[in-house]
Formats: C-alpha cells, structure tokens, sequence
C-alpha cells in the first residue's frame, strides 16, 4: 500500500475551489479505472449544479461526486503530472479551475510493503465558534482519497493501512472506532482499528471478485462516549490481480457453414468469460485458433475475431462430399492476449459443413432395359438407377425422374423409390402387342431443389429406357357386342335366329378356330353351334314371357380358344320381340258385386290385354246371343278403349249369385276375343246401395274349395280334442299306477319325519309337531293300503280292531299323545298277547331304532331295578315276569 499524502490551505467561503493547486502522492503504476483522489468544490447557496472535467480526458476523468479516475493503465515519470480540472455551473455556465499535480510517490516504487515505515494520518476536521457572533468559521474537511489495496496480498497480518487521529486527542482522551461492511457488518473482522492509536489495519487477504470495495466510517469519542469530532468516510478499493483464467460458457461449441461458402462467410461465435475486472487488462481477453482437423483442403479455413470470439470462413473450396466437418481448438487469453503474463483456456468449436445441391444424380448406365406382358398394368417393367453424391435422403439427393419423349400416349409413369431413389418404371395403361411391340423411352434425373448457381446437369443425367411388348393369348371378343336382333314373337322352334360369331386377337400366333357354347338363357329358347356359332330356337318366342323386359330379351354366349392358357370371352344377344296379336283380351276383376234393384246397379269393368298397342285397345264389349237370359236381365256400356258398364237391364232381380259371359275384342289385325265370365253377386241393398244380407250370399255363394277346407278344420279341431282326451286317461292311470306301487319308505302320510338325527336335546327343540299329531280323523284304509304291512306285524291273524279313540285337537305334547294310546291298547281286551310294537297308526318305516323283538338281556340287567314294568299294564306283564322277578 503506498501512502497517500494531502495538504490543503485555508480559504473563506466562496463559490469555487477552495485552492488553486491540488497536489496527491500516488504510487507509480496507474490502472484503468482507478480512483485516485477527490476535489473539493465549495458551493455556498448549494444549489448549484456543477459539470467536472478535465484537461487530460484521454488520461484522466473526474466523476459528477469530484473523484478523479485514471482512464487507462501506465506509468508516472519521475517529474509530477499536472493537469486541470474544471468546474462548470450548467445554469450562468460559470467556470472554474484548479490545477492538480500528481507526483510518483518514490517510496512505494523502491520499498516493499514490509519496509514500509510511514502511514498517513489522517486528521478529523474541527470547528471553531465565536460565541459573540452566531457567524461561524470552519475548517475545511478533509476530502480523503480512496486507499487502494491489493488483493491476495500475502500479509503479515494484520497489515497497518492508516491512522486515524484528531488533533484535539492533546487536550482530550479519545477513542476511535470504525464501522461499516468489513468491520462491524458482514463480512465482519476484515478491518480492525486500534482505539487508542487510530491504527486501521486488515486481517486478511481480500477477493475483489466478492468484493471490489469497502466504505467505512470512522468515529471518534471521548471516554464517556460522547462525540468528539464528525465520522469521516473511507473508501478501500481493492486492486484486481490475475488470478482468474478465463472461462467458455461451452466447451464444446457447434456451428454450420454450407458447403461452397465464399471466404469472409460468417459462421458462429464463442464467448469466454473472465471473473477478474473486465475494465483493466487481466479481463480483457482475446481469441485464436489453436488448430484445425482436418486440415484439408488448407490448414487455414477459418479465423476468430480476436476480441468478439466471430469465427469466419477465410478460405475457398469447402466441400461436403470431401470433408464433412471441421474441428477447431479455441484459446482465450486474458491480459488482452499477452502470451507472458495472461492466462489462457480453450474449448472445441465443430463446424459442421451443410449440403447443398452441387452434384446433380446421374444415371449408371445410358440405357436400361425393360419387359411387359401386353394388357398388364401397374406392373414395373424397369428399374432405372443413378448416383448423386449429396448427403442421401435431403432434397439435394432426392431424386425426380421426367420423360422427355418415347410415350406421346402416356402410358408409362415413372416413380421414385424413397430408400434406394430408383426410378420405378411402371405400366398404367395397357399395352397391345398386335399395335406395339416395343417402346424407347428417354429419361431425365433432376432432384427437388433446382442445383447451384453455375453447376449445370451433364449428359448422365439423361437416360433411355427399351421396353418390350411379350405377346400373351388373349381373350377373344364377340363383334358388336351387344349384339342387337329384331324378330317378331311366336318364331317357332328350329329356327334360325341369327349368326353371333366372335374374334381372335392374337394374330400372330398359331391356334385352332374358335369354339362357342351358351353361357346365359333364362328362358331356354336358344342354342348355338359350336363352330359356326348359329343361333336357332329350341321354343317359340313369348314377348308376353315373364323373362322379357321392355320387349328385350337378352342372352349370353361363351367364344374359347385353345390357346395357353386357354382364354375366353362373352358376348350379349339382345333379341328385340315384335308383337303379334296372340293375346285375346280379358275382363277385370273376375267378380262384382250389384243391388237387386234397377238403381244403383252399374259395375265398372276393364279390359285386360298382354298384348300391346296397336294389338291391344280400344276394345269392343259386348254380351252373347245365348243364353237368352244374359241379354234379357243385363245391358253393358263402353265408357271409354279399356273400359265398360254391366248394369240391369229389368227393375228387379232376385238375390243371388249369377256368371255373366262378356264379348271382348280388341283392334288388332286381325282382331282376337274372348268370352270372360264374370260373377255377379246380387243382394238387397240399404238406400246407400250397400248390401244388406252379405251373410246370406256369401253363404250361398260358398264353392267346394272353402266346404273343404272348413270341414279339415272340423275334423282337425275333433282330433285334438280326442287327443286331449285320452291323454288324460293315460295320466290318471299312471298316476293309480304309481300310487299302489310306492314304496312304503317313500309314503309320508301321518308319519313321524326321518331326520337322521336325534338333534341338541333341550337347545334344540324347534320341530313341526304337527305331523306327530293324533291322525284319528284319516281312513285307515286310505292310510294303509292292502298289501302294505309292516315287518313286525302278526302276518296270520286278521287285523284287530281297535276302539275309536277320541280326536283330541291337535295335542301340544307328544307325551300326551302316547301316554292315550297307551291307555286305550291296556284297555283293550282284543289285544294280542304276543310280543311286538303295538300299532297305533301307521308311521312308516325307516326308524334308527329296531324292533322290541330284538332287545335282548344283557349280562348287566341284574344290576338294575325293572321292577316298574309292573306298572305298565297286561301288556307288559311278560316283560315284567322275565325282569322283575328278582333273583328268579
């Protein structure tokens, strides 16, 4: 740090500087940007506004706040350095000047800062009162220069940089302190002040890239912290150092040129960026090109802007199809590229050089071949190949191919295969052998974008195409087709209709004649010879056939040849039908209805015809000589050509059914009639004119069809009822059937139900008692049918007859319903006197306990007491004999 040295002169106040020469000691090397002192402007309204300048604008530059900056870095001499500055008020442009020297402090270029022993003071400016007067005076403050510190400084620290004192510290105690970012803020403890000395000192290296500047303010108090003089700012800039490389914002950096590019063609920018200050020499950086791969067709293709980092085309004869893309290593050296002292860093710049279209496609041979079968179409008949040395697949190599003459019909086309960009030479129209037997195409390449200014399409891009025509046996035809024939109706079987012969297009090759045959005859009314293809009659010809429309009948034919393959082809007859008058004309409808009276009773009637004009209408009606009953009761009218009125001739005529025969003829030449019957049906009519006993003449006017089929329906109706009938029958007695042969087993009339098991005792008790009730009111015949007995039943003795116990309603207990039959069977005088389950009612079998027959003593039946047997009755006394006897 060199020292800073200030002196100054007392002035009174007035507008202006407050001295005529300003002289500041600063170390000898200048850097660009660098803050080397501050000028004093007194303004005693303070209203002024002051413009600064300087006499050395190129070198120096002082700011709107008085500072004075070095515009640029360089030495000072040994002889001071003086320039002016200026001070101009914008308003009454007033001017002022003060001269300013700036001698090289030769201390600080001769000492290190270890040696260095002198540190400026820096004295608080003090003010001084007359208590008789409320004017005044003031000692100037002192206008501290900035204290430029450089970074990274290797120390010792702390490492003294000023004193602070005030030069009423000889009458007074004083303390100092300083505070702001860097002592008392964040980052704190970077400068530290002794109290009692002012000594400010830094306790540490400094980064201008995290921080360019400290501004302090420095305080001075007595011992009981009252203040003493007004805080002065300090200002610490800190010197940059290169101690940054630069650095790309990429490492890797891509560019495009096309190819064929004229030198000075622009193609990218790299950017590299350097953390140290970009507005002195170790952030000004600047560019080369390192190297370039390949170095075809010149080792020099590009150059870079030294200062912007533009990289340029400086050479001719880039071409793709050679080499496809450049390499370049890029350095960027700060200190504005010195070698020596600056700091350098390179990234990778890959130019990549586009197509365009300078190679236009070329055909690999001048003449490519082709064949195709006559009458085929969209077949490929040629594949018509070419090489373009543009980058494949862009519409530089993409190929288009054009005819330019051979095909005036326009029955080739010529498409583009999108992978290999062949030409596909295909057929879209048929071709005739017979007409064309080969055909020579020319063909021209081209590709989809027009090619480059100056490079013209040579003679390989023009090509011939020879196609050949291969004859194939064709279908024959029939000639005309359709063939059109006008022939009056009713030609007789055997008759020649016409001649329907067909032809061979392949004139050139070797085969037998044609053979015909009959390929669609709804009708069947023709046939056709094989050879010469004659067509006869095998029916008469019906106009009035439901197999003509509009008069046309139509039919198909078969020609074949014996070619390979063999081919055929159809021709249609049409044959037009003439009427004839064959067709007698007949009335419609067939049946009507009219009243008994003279009026109303006309019925409207029409003249039916197949035939048509001039063998249709108009008609003649008329009614017949015989029978003479015919003319006698009715009379008919003609209206109009088709159509006439039947009506009564007498006033009355009985109600009934009546067949009246019509006389129609109609105007053909010569004429044809008929005698139609038509039946009447005559009934009493209301004052309408609608019958009244429709009923009664419709059924007298049944005929034997409807008899008939009423009486099937009667007869039908019968037979399914005695069906139902006897199915009934059946089904009663298959169900008797099944009724006598039940299984006993399977009977569950008045029986106790089988469960299988004799469920949980007392907690489950929930059964249907209603089937164990007293079923006294059932007939025991219907109960037990003959033959059904039980095992253990007496098989010998008649069945007994038991009294007729009461129907108790439906007991509660079954206890209560065994304990009555008990008493009633020991009331019994007829009951047998053998061993077996007495029957109270029939139960049905299947019980999982056995017979009474079959318990039997057990050696243990001593140990009990069976001595309440004799309480049971007489039907226990055997029992009660053979156990309670005691020891007996």
């Amino acid at each position: 740090q060199a020292p800073i040295k200030a002196t100054c002169e007392d002035l009174s106040c007035k507008t202006g500087f407050p001295e005529d020469v300003h002289s500041a000691v600063v170390s000898r090397s200048v850097h660009g940007g660098q803050p080397l002192l501050n000028v004093r402007f007194q303004s005693c309204d303070g209203n002024k506004k002051i413009h600064f300048g300087s006499s050395e604008p190129e070198d120096f530059r002082v700011g709107e706040d008085g500072v004075v900056y070095a515009e640029r870095s360089f030495q000072l001499s040994a002889e001071p350095t003086e320039f002016i500055v200026s001070a101009q008020d914008k308003e009454t442009q007033e001017e002022w000047q003060m001269r300013v020297k700036l001698p090289a402090d030769p201390a600080f270029a001769g000492t290190s800062e270890k040696d260095q022993k002198e540190i400026e003071d820096i004295i608080f400016p003090w003010q001084q009162y007359k208590h008789s007067n409320p004017l005044k005076r003031q000692k100037r403050d002192w206008v501290i220069p900035p204290i430029n510190l450089p970074e990274n400084s290797r120390g010792p620290f702390p490492q003294e940089l000023v004193r602070i004192r005030s030069d009423r510290d000889k009458s007074l105690s004083l303390r100092y302190s300083v505070t702001g970012p860097g002592a008392d803020q964040p980052p704190t403890g970077i400068f530290i002040i002794n109290p009692i000395s002012g000594q400010l000192s830094v306790t540490k290296p400094l980064d201008r890239e995290q921080i360019a500047s400290f501004h302090l303010r420095a305080h001075a108090v007595d011992v009981n912290g009252n203040q003493v003089e007004n805080p002065i700012d300090i200002v610490i800039n800190v010197i940059d150092m290169n101690d940054n490389r630069p650095e790309f914002l990429h490492q890797v950096w891509n560019g495009t040129v096309p190819e064929g590019s004229k030198p000075g063609t622009y193609v990218m920018t790299v950017t590299a960026i350097d953390a140290d200050d970009p507005n002195a020499q170790n952030g000004m950086l600047r560019y080369r090109i390192l190297s370039q791969a390949p170095s075809s067709p010149s080792p020099n293709m590009f150059t870079i802007n030294n200062e912007t980092g533009d990289i340029i085309t400086v050479a001719a004869g880039l071409d793709r199809e050679k080499v496809q893309q450049y390499t370049l290593i890029i350095q960027a050296t700060d200190m504005e590229g010195n070698p020596t002292y600056g700091l350098s860093n390179t990234a990778t710049a890959v130019i990549t050089v586009t197509d365009v279209n300078d190679n236009p496609p070329e055909f690999t041979a001048m003449t490519f071949y082709g064949e195709v079968p006559e009458n085929r179409v969209d077949v490929i008949v040629a594949n018509l190949t070419v090489t373009d040395k543009d980058q494949p697949h862009t519409p530089a190599w993409n190929a288009m191919y054009r005819m330019t003459g051979g095909d005036p019909t326009g029955r080739f086309t010529i498409l583009t295969d999108p992978n290999s960009n062949d030409g596909l030479v295909t057929v879209v129209k048929p071709i005739d052998f017979e007409t064309n037997r080969m055909f020579v195409l020319t063909v021209a390449a081209e590709n989809q974008v027009p090619l480059a200014k100056g490079i013209q399409h040579p003679p390989q891009s023009t090509a011939t195409v020879s196609i050949t025509v291969i004859d194939v046996n064709e279908s024959p035809y029939f000639v005309p087709n359709p063939k059109l024939v006008r022939q009056e109706e009713g030609l007789l079987a055997g008759s020649v209709l016409t001649t329907f012969t067909a032809q061979d297009p392949d004139r050139y090759m070797q085969q037998t004649s044609l053979r015909y045959s009959k390929l669609s005859d709804p009708a069947n009314w023709l046939k056709i010879d094989p050879i010469n293809g004659q067509i006869t009659t095998t029916a008469v010809l019906d106009r009035e056939s439901i197999y003509v429309q509009n008069n046309m009948y139509n039919a198909t034919f078969l020609a074949s040849d014996n070619g390979i393959p063999p081919m055929s082809g159809t021709g249609t007859l049409q044959i037009h039908l003439l009427d004839i008058n064959d067709n007698a004309p007949q009335v419609n409808p067939k049946e009507a209805t009219t009243c008994e009276t003279l009026q109303p009773n006309a019925i409207n009637i029409t003249a039916v015809d197949p035939d048509i004009d001039p063998n249709a209408g108009p008609f003649a009606f008329e009614l017949p000589d015989t029978p003479a009953s015919i003319k006698r009761n009715w009379t008919i009218v003609r209206i109009s050509g088709d159509h006439a009125q039947l009506s009564l001739r007498i006033r009355f005529l009985e109600a009934g059914i009546y067949d009246v025969p019509i006389v129609i003829t109609d105007s053909g030449n010569p004429h044809a009639s008929s005698t139609s019957l038509l039946k009447v049906k005559v009934c009493q009519c209301d004052i309408n004119g609608d019958c009244t006993d429709v009923d009664r003449i419709v059924g007298a006017g049944l005929g034997t069809g409807a008899i008939i089929a009423i009486l099937l329906c009667i007869i039908i109706l019968l037979i399914l009822v005695l069906m139902f009938v006897v199915w009934m029958k059946r089904r009663d007695k298959e169900r008797q059937a099944k009724q006598l042969l039940i299984d006993p087993e399977d009977d569950v009339r008045d029986n106790i139900l089988k469960y299988d098991e004799e469920g949980g005792g007392e907690e489950d008790q929930d059964y249907d008692l209603s089937q164990l009730q007293q079923p006294d009111t059932v007939e025991p015949d219907a109960i037990k049918p003959v033959g059904i007995r039980r095992l253990d039943e007496r098989p010998i003795h008649a069945e007994p007859q038991y009294p007729v116990r009461s129907a108790a309603p439906h007991p509660g207990d079954i206890g209560d319903f065994i304990n009555e039959g008990l008493k009633a069977a020991d009331n019994d005088p007829t009951a047998p006197p053998y061993d077996s389950l007495l029957v109270f009612d029939y139960e049905g079998s299947g019980s999982t306990a056995g017979s009474l027959s079959s318990l039997n003593s057990s050696s243990s039946g001593g140990e009990q007491d069976y001595d309440y047997l004799n309480d049971w009755g007489p039907r226990f006394k055997k029992l009660a004999d053979m156990y309670g006897g005691g020891d007996d």
